[in-house]
């Protein structure tokens, strides 16, 4: 039988292994904690979902966390102290080689994120264990993920895969798209909806239905630019290190909405400038906070 003071260097040891990880992180701007199973799926939207019943997983393609992702480094070390009687309790276990029940997951792409189980695996992971027990809800997603994946490169991929299925949708030849860049998720099918809002009130004075194309032309030329003008005018994109035109353009567009509801006759140059009146950061401070977003796991 596991002896407690076997299974207490074991904590401790893990839970240094934790402690220095976040040391290493800070240094290197990076996130220690697991991922977050919701953060991740907020960002890939799975499209379906199915049971896969009982399977033995590869213990190092488990990368995060259905609610536990605070409590445990990205090696699934333990953090907290207050995880200690639990994980010594599972440790003690497979010491004394007793069979667990299995853990609860999800599957995104090749990887898994716990439902149930999190000290087991913490555990099972301190001891070098290579597989475990599974029982598997598989998530499908066009946004692969694999062990060592960080949300800075899933926003990345899944900015990028907007921008492909927006290409391969509309085969937009007609809209400058080197200069059209967003970097935040999300924002392809919002332009999209811009462009279609723009093209149902456009089409109000028409005699003839306006395509997605001659609409999609009359949107650039009618707000987006104008828009950008505003923000080259207040130099914005120097206040903003890291955005893109694109990007300022839809902050913009939000902003100027928000000023039509108390002045409806606000302009766009309006928006620019309140925007800028409103920077309080120095410059310093956004370059550092650029950085930070550039350099962390988040």
């Amino acid at each position: 039988m596991a002896d407690n003071i076997t299974v207490t260097g074991d904590f401790v040891k893990a839970h240094r292994h934790a402690v220095f990880q976040g040391i290493f992180s800070t240094f290197r701007w990076h996130n220690p904690n697991l991922l977050s199973f919701y953060e991740v799926t907020k960002l890939i939207k799975p499209e379906a979902e199915s049971y896969k019943g009982m399977q033995v997983i590869p213990v190092k393609q488990i990368i995060g966390s259905e609610n536990r992702y605070h409590d445990f480094s990205s090696a699934f070390y333990p953090m907290n102290t207050h995880l200690e009687r639990r994980w010594e309790s599972i440790d003690a276990a497979h010491l004394d080689d007793v069979v667990l029940p299995p853990i609860s997951v999800y599957k995104l792409g090749d990887t898994y994120f716990v439902r149930d189980g999190n000290h087991r695996v913490s555990v099972a992971k301190s001891r070098g264990v290579e597989f475990i027990d599974a029982e598997v809800v598989e998530l499908t997603s066009k946004i692969p993920l694999e062990e060592g994946i960080t949300l800075n490169e899933i926003r990345k991929r899944v900015v990028a895969y907007e921008r492909q299925r927006f290409m391969e949708q509309f085969n937009p030849t007609y809209l400058p798209m080197d200069r059209i860049v967003f970097t935040a998720p999300g924002s392809y099918p919002e332009m999209v909806n811009h462009i279609l809002v723009h093209k149902y009130f456009a089409n109000q004075d028409s005699p003839k239905e306006m395509s997605f194309e001659e609409g999609a032309v009359s949107w650039f030329n009618n707000v987006y630019m104008p828009i950008a003008n505003a923000i080259e005018n207040e130099h914005l994109l120097s206040e903003f290190p890291g955005q893109t035109e694109a990007d300022l353009y839809m902050w913009l567009v939000r902003r100027w909405d928000e000023m039509k509801r108390v002045d409806a006759l606000a302009t766009e140059n309006d928006a620019a400038k309140a925007v800028k009146s409103e920077i309080k950061t120095s410059f310093l401070v956004r370059w550092i906070n650029y950085l930070k977003a550039k350099l962390s796991r988040k």
